[in-house]
């Protein structure tokens, strides 16, 4: 009898030292990760699934951007699929008919006050904000947001979610033709792509 019981201790203690195994894997294998190929660069690997390329190297503790052709990096969730979604939208309405370099810089213009003490840290609260009773995006006040989003945009988005944290900082973007406000064209040029001038 002793024997027995010794036995169903040991599968026991088993079968939980397993359980206590396994749990931590199944929760590594549901998050995202990436396989490097041969050719793939930490660039390439960001923009394929939006996530910037410090916050790549910071997830994967890596201190310089070598690769091994076989090795799996973990990808982090930065934004949701909604949000990518919906500043998708935004980029599609802000800058339809503009350059590709253009949508790529309106989108990390949310990202860029996502990331400032200014403004809400979220993308959704970002493009959402009124102040003074005035939406920070007219294409939020206007409907146009409420477009799908073309390829070019989409990609552009995650173009600019690899890009983050890299650019001159552009916290605003406006149409020197059609801007009212002095303020905004006050501010500090740091870059002009099509129609549009991007400011801090």
């Amino acid at each position: 009898m002793k024997k027995l019981i010794l036995k169903l201790v040991a599968v026991s203690t088993l079968a939980l030292s397993l359980v206590a195994i396994s749990t931590p894997q199944s929760k590594a294998s549901a998050a995202t990760t990436h396989q490097v190929q041969s050719g793939d660069t930490l660039w390439l690997i960001g923009k394929k699934h939006g996530i910037s390329v410090n916050t790549l190297m910071s997830a994967n503790r890596k201190s310089s951007h070598v690769l091994f052709v076989g090795e799996k990096l973990v990808i982090p969730q930065t934004i949701t699929s909604k949000e990518m979604d919906l500043l998708a939208r935004l980029v599609h309405a802000e800058a339809k008919g503009e350059p590709y370099a253009g949508k790529v810089a309106v989108a990390t213009v949310v990202l860029n006050r996502v990331d400032s003490s200014l403004f809400p840290n979220t993308v959704n609260g970002v493009i959402n904000q009124k102040d003074q009773g005035y939406y920070a995006f007219s294409p939020v006040k206007n409907g146009a947001i409420n477009q799908p989003a073309d390829n070019s945009a989409k990609t552009a988005v995650k173009e600019a979610l690899a890009f983050r944290g890299m650019g001159k900082g552009s916290l605003y973007f406006y149409n020197p033709k059609t801007a009212k406000s002095t303020w905004i064209t006050s501010r500090e040029v740091t870059t002009v792509i099509g129609n549009h001038r991007f400011a801090k």
